[in-house]
C-alpha cells in the first residue's frame, strides 16, 4: 500500500536531510579554507543546505559534486565582499583559529596542509578565483574540467589561476616538516623563554626574517601592523613580559597542529607558529575575543 503524500514527503525530507549531514564536515572545510572564518562556512553551509532541500534531486546525479559546487560558488560571492570588510579591518586581519576536529576531513597529507593556520592566512594573498582554484585542487583534487565548471571559466585559464597561485604562496609556504609533538615542544619553549626573559635563547628560536601578527579587531590591544625582524620580534615580546602578567597556558590543537591558548594581562588570546627548518618564521596572536569561540 502506497504512503499518503504527507508522509511520503515527511520521509524524504528526512532523507535529503540525512545525507546532505553525511556531506556537512567535508562542505564546512571547504568553505573556512576559501573564507578564513569559520562563523562565515557555516552561514554559506546552511544557505547550501536550503538551495539543497530546494532542488529536484531527480536531476542530482552526484550530490557530492553538486554541493561542492554550491559551497565553492556561494564561498566566492562571499569571499568577494569579505575582501572590502577585511581591508577596512582595525589592524591586521587573522583567520579565525578552529579545533581541528571541526575541520573536516584531515585524513591526506594536502588537506591537512591546506587548511594549516599559516596556509590560511597566506592565501589572503590571492584572487578569490586563485584561492577557489587552489582549494578544490590542492586539498580535493579535482579535475581542471571540474574546476572551470565551477567556477565559469576555461580549463586553461583554470591551470593559469592555480599556477599563479601556487607561485604567489610558494616564498612563505611550507609543509609540516615537524611532529606534532615537536611543534608543541619548540611552542612550549618559546614562551618559556618570553616569560623567564631569556632573550639569548627566544632569539636562538626565531628565523631571522620572522614576522609577528596580532588581531585585535579593534576590541581589545593589540599591535596594528605586523612586527617585522628578529630583534623586533625580540624587543616586542621582551616588552609585552615586562609590563604586562601572563595567565595560565595550556596547548590547545588548532587548524591541524598544536597552538596555545594562553591571557595576557587578562586578554585571552591564541597563539600559533609557522615553523622553518626548524625555527619559527611567524607568529600569530589571534586577541579578537569574536575569533576564539571555536577554539575550545
Amino acid at each position: 500500500m502506497r504512503m499518503p503524500h504527507a508522509e511520503e514527503a515527511d520521509s524524504t525530507g528526512k532523507q535529503e536531510t540525512e545525507q546532505f549531514e553525511t556531506y556537512r564536515p567535508l562542505l564546512l572545510g571547504l568553505a573556512y579554507r576559501l573564507l578564513g572564518s569559520m562563523w562565515d562556512a557555516e552561514d554559506v553551509v546552511q544557505e547550501a543546505y536550503v538551495r539543497w532541500t530546494g532542488t529536484d534531486h531527480a536531476e542530482i546525479r552526484e550530490p557530492r559534486a553538486f554541493l561542492i559546487t554550491v559551497v565553492s560558488r556561494l564561498a566566492l560571492d562571499q569571499l568577494r565582499s569579505a575582501r572590502v570588510t577585511r581591508e577596512a579591518y582595525t589592524g591586521p586581519w587573522l583567520p579565525e583559529p578552529v579545533a581541528t576536529g571541526a575541520l573536516g576531513p584531515l585524513d591526506t597529507a594536502e588537506l591537512r596542509d591546506t587548511v594549516a593556520y599559516a596556509t590560511v592566512h597566506l592565501m589572503e594573498r590571492l584572487s578569490p578565483p586563485e584561492r577557489a582554484v587552489f582549494v578544490l585542487r590542492e586539498a580535493f583534487d579535482l579535475p581542471y574540467d571540474e574546476i572551470a565548471r565551477i567556477l565559469d571559466v576555461t580549463v586553461a585559464n583554470c591551470r593559469q589561476l592555480h599556477h599563479r597561485a601556487g607561485r604567489r604562496l610558494a616564498s612563505g609556504r611550507d609543509r609540516f616538516t615537524l611532529t606534532e609533538s615537536d611543534h608543541a615542544e619548540l611552542l612550549s619553549r618559546f614562551l618559556q623563554a618570553a616569560q623567564s626573559g631569556d632573550l639569548s635563547g627566544l632569539t636562538a628560536l626565531l628565523t631571522e626574517d620572522v614576522v609577528a601578527w596580532n588581531d585585535g579587531g579593534g576590541k581589545v590591544r593589540a599591535a596594528l601592523r605586523p612586527i617585522e625582524g628578529r630583534d623586533h620580534v625580540v624587543a616586542f615580546v621582551a616588552g609585552l613580559v615586562a609590563r604586562y602578567p601572563f595567565g595560565d597556558s595550556r596547548l590547545v590543537d588548532v587548524n591541524g597542529r598544536p597552538a596555545l591558548a594562553l591571557s595576557v594581562d587578562g586578554i585571552d588570546q591564541v597563539v600559533t607558529i609557522d615553523v622553518h627548518d626548524g625555527r619559527i618564521a611567524a607568529v600569530y596572536a589571534i586577541l579578537n575575543p569574536d575569533k576564539l569561540g571555536r577554539v575550545t
